[in-house]
């Protein structure tokens, strides 16, 4: 059983996962719309990937007893002001994302909600890791992306990135 604000943040977290899936599905339409192909592809696993957290979430508050209130999942932007400022708004919006896992870990922890916290234990490794790719990411771009053949380079670089499912999202599936 949840407390009723663990159970509200937990819902809101899967809005905000979805939300993250179309800003980067957003991104990589506009990307690939600019013939920045690699970056696009590279957005593009990264939309799959929010998609996983907003389901391992969805799956494990069914599975440990809560209620799934789906919401809607406002809008991104269409419009870029370029592949620099997609990098700048993809770690602002990492950071953010960050912040809300930590205010959920927060309340669970308020509510001695200790399931909770252990789940999330995963997420709070994997912003880590998000944040340091988006950071990664913008700060490549203003060391190399100045220069055709730099640009042309990370490009083809982050073409190569492959989408493969989440491994957490298998330990929380259950039947639907």
């Amino acid at each position: 059983m949840f407390t009723p604000k663990v159970e509200k943040l937990l819902n809101e977290q899967i809005a905000a996962e979805f939300y993250s899936a179309n800003l980067y599905l957003s991104m990589s339409a506009w990307l690939d719309d600019h013939d920045y192909r690699g970056y696009a592809q590279w957005f593009y696993v990264q939309y799959k990937e929010e998609t996983d957290h907003a389901l391992i979430i969805y799956n494990y508050l069914r599975n440990a007893g809560g209620v799934v209130r789906l919401s809607a999942i406002e809008a991104p932007p269409v419009e870029f002001g370029g592949v620099r400022d997609i990098l700048a708004q993809s770690l602002e919006h990492e950071q953010l994302v960050t912040s809300l896992i930590y205010q959920i870990n927060s309340q669970a922890l308020a509510d001695k909600d200790f399931k909770t916290v252990q789940f999330l234990e995963w997420f709070i490794k994997e912003q880590v890791e998000e944040e340091d790719n988006s950071s990664t990411n913008l700060g490549r771009f203003d060391n190399f992306g100045s220069d055709a053949r730099g640009l042309l380079s990370l490009d083809q670089e982050l073409g190569t990135r492959v989408y493969t499912q989440t491994p957490q999202l298998a330990l929380y599936e259950g039947s639907v």
